[in-house]
């Protein structure tokens, strides 16, 4: 019960200073703002900073919150890290099997970076091969669970 009066002031707190921000930039003369870059600076980048570390704090909250979880709970750990070495595997297969052809615009010139060859091809057909393959499982394990639920009814 205490965490929850704790939990609940510090998102009071967070709220209320993300109003006085917010409202901040509304009573600024919106064409000044345009035209004044360090009233701009003064205004609008405070909300942004706090914007930016709110982010980052929930980044790291639920990333810190999820660790634990998964040591509090060592089977969960075995099955998550299964899951993310299938993944690797996945990604690993996609690597191989992509290519590092050019990169052609409309016109038939080579766009910049997409020389032949480059890193930057390779890991881009990687991204494509590695969505398409877990678009796919996931489009058959989708069929399989409709067939299913088909089959019971």
């Amino acid at each position: 019960m205490k965490s929850n009066k704790i939990l609940n002031i510090l998102i009071a707190v967070i709220a209320i200073i993300g109003a006085f921000l917010f409202i901040r930039i509304f009573m600024e003369d919106a064409d000044l703002l345009k035209e004044d870059g360090d009233l701009q600076n003064k205004v609008i980048s405070p909300i942004i900073y706090f914007s930016t570390f709110l982010f980052y704090a929930a980044v790291v909250i639920a990333v810190l919150l999820s660790l634990w979880s998964l040591i509090r709970n060592p089977q969960n750990l075995k099955k998550t890290l299964l899951g993310i070495g299938v993944l690797a595997v996945v990604l690993i297969i996609a690597y191989v099997m992509s290519d590092t052809q050019a990169v052609l615009d409309t016109q038939g010139v080579v766009l910049e970076g997409g020389e032949e060859g480059s890193t930057t091809n390779k890991w881009v057909g990687t991204g494509i091969l590695y969505s398409i393959i877990l678009g796919g499982i996931a489009s058959l394990f989708f069929v399989y669970d409709l067939v299913k639920g088909l089959i019971k009814s």
